[in-house]
């Protein structure tokens, strides 16, 4: 796809190998260390070499957000009102978690489309609970005056040097367990965990953003060269579609992301449904997402290439897909 040029500083120095690994050091008690399984192409009617998926969420909270949750508080010290993050569901659930775990007080605030699975999340979790906009631009600006209120923490969902970093590990793990693999798939909402990632392999395999065609916030910046508003639709709505990019990861994005490409809601759900048939996993819309760019075809595989896809959530309502 064509790209315009950025006048955004580079920010592949402050998310470098070493700040990574330095995290991955500090969260390594309170997050798991989640799977990697390979399973045969064929089993999804595909033909490459081999098809690797990295099983995120399995992760606390059915996420990979608890990494830069955990992240955030470890290195952030908070103060007495607390902290405050807007979220599409995941991430505030990963923040309320995270808070439990440490003693910190926490307010997530959520757009009306977050799904009622993630909205139970947070409710256990102790923290409380602000439900007020339509989408999660909405949700943010109302978690900003919060903030300016109170003095409380701010734990942003994708924009955050830390946030970075904590999802940066992902890719750390990875490349521990898989060192051959030539691709990796990742959806895409505000881009904190494709940054993270693509900063820690900084272009040693293929890292591919996968986006829904109804929120499509990387795929027109890099068009573009910067960061611009994009729609925010489709049924993975509560975890891939902010109205821009990351501005942090969006010079890491235009290094070190191969390629972008987008995939209709039919595509996701049928990837949902897949997932289900051939290996028992349910999968969020957003957690799906990756995948159905493979089963779609709108990403192409090579025969001989060995391609990893992340597998970034899971929650979603109890749903049966044999009907």
């Amino acid at each position: 796809m064509l790209r315009g040029k950025s006048k955004t500083p580079d920010m592949t120095i402050a998310i470098s190998n070493d700040a990574i690994a330095a995290t991955e050091r500090l969260i390594r008690p309170y997050v798991r260390r989640t799977p990697v399984i390979e399973v045969a192409p064929s089993d999804f009617g595909l033909s490459c070499r081999s098809l690797i998926f990295k099983l995120e969420f399995l992760q606390h909270t059915g996420s990979f957000k608890p990494r830069g949750a955990f992240a955030n508080l470890l290195t952030r010290p908070a103060p007495a009102s607390g902290v405050v993050a807007a979220s599409g569901g995941n991430h505030g659930a990963a923040v309320a978690f995270a808070a439990m775990r440490l003693g910190i007080e926490a307010a997530i605030f959520v757009p009306k489309v977050t799904s009622p699975a993630k909205l139970d999340r947070i409710r256990a979790y102790g923290a409380e609970l602000v439900v007020t906009g339509e989408v999660y631009a909405e949700a943010l600006a109302a978690s900003e005056e919060r903030i300016a209120q109170t003095g409380a923490l701010a734990i942003h969902a994708y924009d955050q040097r830390e946030t970075l970093l904590g999802q940066g590990t992902v890719g750390l793990e990875l490349e521990a367990d898989r060192s051959d693999i030539d691709t990796l798939l990742i959806a895409t909402g505000g881009g904190g965990l494709i940054g993270g990632i693509a900063a820690w392999y900084a272009g040693r395999i293929r890292v591919v953003s996968v986006e829904p065609e109804a929120a499509p916030t990387l795929y027109d910046a890099l068009k573009a060269g910067r960061p611009v508003d994009a729609p925010a639709g489709g049924i993975a709505a509560d975890s891939l579609a902010p109205r821009q990019v990351g501005q942090l990861m969006f010079p890491i994005a235009q290094k070190y992301v191969a390629d972008a490409v987008l995939v209709g809601d039919d595509a996701i759900l049928d990837a949902q449904r897949r997932l289900w048939d051939v290996m028992r996993i349910a999968a969020e819309p957003g957690g799906a997402t990756a995948l159905a760019a493979l089963l779609s075809g709108r990403y192409c595989l090579a025969k001989d290439e060995r391609v990893a896809v992340l597998l970034c959530g899971a929650n979603t309502a109890a749903v049966n897909f044999d009907r």
